[in-house]
């Protein structure tokens, strides 16, 4: 789990790089009203020139931002909303995605994950990478962050 972490940090931190390269690039961060406030101190995105690098999200509902005890399938399709209101807020959209790290609390719901997930991203697929992790912020069963770029 170590080594899939890492690479994952090697790959946000060369997307970042890459994103510096942008002549005149200022860094913004992304407020989206139909998605979730950040629990944390952190954006929900940040925009860097060409790039969005947005925040790791659970299944919060954005109307009460109040977590959302759902099943699995509910949360997933509850996270990869609130993760598509946020890239568009920012002018980006699902199919700007570059990457998407995926969290999951049990790795035994991974079929079920890739069936959901699929329906939100058809034919154009990001690199992704999937871990499962011993425990997530509010006992979430899910958390996805991802990467755009235009």
């Amino acid at each position: 789990m170590e080594t899939l972490f890492l690479l994952s940090l090697c790959v946000s931190v060369a997307a970042l790089m890459c994103a510096r390269q942008s002549a005149g690039s200022e860094r913004q961060i992304v407020r989206a009203d139909n998605a979730p406030k950040a629990i944390g101190p952190y954006a929900q995105a940040v925009k860097y020139g060409d790039m969005l690098f947005v925040s790791g999200m659970i299944a919060i509902n954005p109307k009460t931002n109040e977590f959302s005890k759902g099943s699995f399938e509910e949360q997933t399709a509850l996270v990869l909303e609130n993760i598509k209101a946020v890239v568009e807020a920012a002018g980006f959209t699902l199919e700007t995605v570059l990457k998407a790290t995926v969290f999951l609390k049990d790795l035994n719901d991974f079929q079920k994950f890739n069936e959901i997930y699929a329906t939100y991203f058809g034919a154009i697929l990001p690199a992704r990478e999937t871990v499962q992790v011993a425990a997530l912020p509010k006992d979430a069963l899910v958390e996805i962050s991802v990467i755009c770029g235009k």
